[in-house]
């Protein structure tokens, strides 16, 4: 977390920032603030005495028993839309670097290698994007692509109107993107949801864009398709198991990035001012 949100924070009262033995600390905390990496478990929260709120600086809780922490009497937040354009922003950024060979053309010439004729790329307008998950960050990167002349579809299991955007049933999306985001919450339903009979229902040469949770996507499964072309190329930025250390690295169409989508100094500024105007209010 950023420094000039841990001193925000103090403002509340003392912080223990990134304690070594976080059992030992939890004993005596009235509140615990995690981002991604920390999992909030039944067994955490054993060694809670005191514990009030739980606050997850960022978008999703599922590293957080949240039901557990009902059971408890324990508050649970988060901070759903600070962060919004930033991850918004990053799918716009790696959508063209992946259709253009940005990357790759990055790669050649910092080795020296002037090889033009084989970076021929494509245009992203009049292209159809596929959103997977209609909500914050969904409608967001819409926005952005409508203004770069992108069509749009999507698919919400509890789908809301837009002018600008239609509506379908995850069939016809998988059928008719050329590029397809993915920015579903994970659950059950969803867990590994792209995976080898989905990819097979898309189009030969989709693009794949993941920024929401890495278990949307069956690695194994992406790594084949990736190899034979099926998928031209895929960007990530979540992956199941983090730090990433997978056979998708092997691969010069896979783009990589290190969980960076709220990665911005306006989108850390935002979410630390949400998070202590929401602890202010709990903690009344």
């Amino acid at each position: 977390m950023e420094e000039e949100v841990v001193n925000s924070i103090r403002e509340l009262g003392k912080v223990e920032y990134k304690p070594k033995d976080l059992k030992a600390s939890i004993s005596e905390a009235d509140v615990l603030i995690v981002r991604s990496a920390t999992k909030v478990t039944k067994e955490l929260l054993d060694y809670a005495k005191q514990l009030k709120v739980v606050a997850r600086a960022g978008v999703g809780l599922d590293n957080v028993d949240a039901a557990e922490c009902e059971k408890r009497g324990i508050k649970v937040i988060n901070t759903p839309g600070a962060s919004t354009n930033a991850v918004a922003e990053l799918i716009i950024g790696v959508m063209i670097c992946m259709l253009r060979n940005v990357q790759k053309a990055h790669l050649q010439m910092k080795n020296k290698i002037w090889d033009k004729k084989n970076l021929t790329g494509k245009e992203i307008e009049g292209k159809t994007l596929g959103i997977i998950g209609f909500g914050r960050i969904g409608g967001k990167v819409a926005d952005k692509a409508r203004a770069l002349g992108m069509n749009m579809i999507a698919y919400d299991p509890h789908p809301r109107p837009s002018e600008s955007v239609k509506s379908v049933d995850l069939a016809s999306l998988y059928e008719s993107s050329d590029v397809i985001s993915l920015h579903t919450v994970l659950t059950e339903e969803t867990k590994r949801m792209i995976n080898k009979q989905t990819i097979a229902k898309m189009k030969d040469g989709v693009y794949l864009i993941n920024a929401a949770r890495g278990a949307l996507v069956d690695e194994d499964a992406l790594y084949e398709a990736c190899k034979s072309g099926k998928v031209a190329g895929a960007a990530l930025d979540v992956y199941e198991t983090e730090p990433y250390t997978g056979k998708l690295l092997e691969l010069d169409n896979v783009y990589f990035t290190p969980h960076i989508g709220a990665s911005t100094v306006e989108a850390q500024k935002r979410i630390g001012e949400e998070l202590v105007e929401k602890l202010k209010n709990v903690l009344k």
